[in-house]
């Protein structure tokens, strides 16, 4: 098939995936429920597509580990989040020279 093909499909696909909610949801959303829902999915889709990367680009489970322990207690105590992702890469980071001295 042609680049060009491929593209167009896609092209049409983000589209449509923009588009269908402006024309389903017309209305103001009443239900608590939906309200909610909808609330919620971009931290629960940003959870499941950080995750698993989270744990695979270190390659060591036990550096990725410290490395999330670190981010998530810093987090907590609301430092910024360059902070944060500074000293998670630092803590990752020493954790693999320690476990290669040993």
């Amino acid at each position: 098939m042609s680049i060009a093909i491929y593209i167009a499909v896609m092209a049409g696909v983000t589209y449509l995936i923009r588009m269908i909610p402006l024309t389903v949801f017309r209305k103001k959303i009443k239900s608590r429920f939906l309200k909610s829902f909808l609330y919620y999915i971009p931290y629960a889709v940003l959870s499941a597509m950080t995750m698993p990367a989270i744990f695979f680009a270190t390659g060591s489970i036990v550096t990725a580990a410290a490395g999330t322990a670190a981010a998530l207690i810093l987090a907590y105590l609301g430092l910024p989040l360059i902070v944060v992702a500074l000293s998670a890469s630092a803590a990752a980071y020493i954790a693999g020279l320690i476990i290669s001295l040993t």
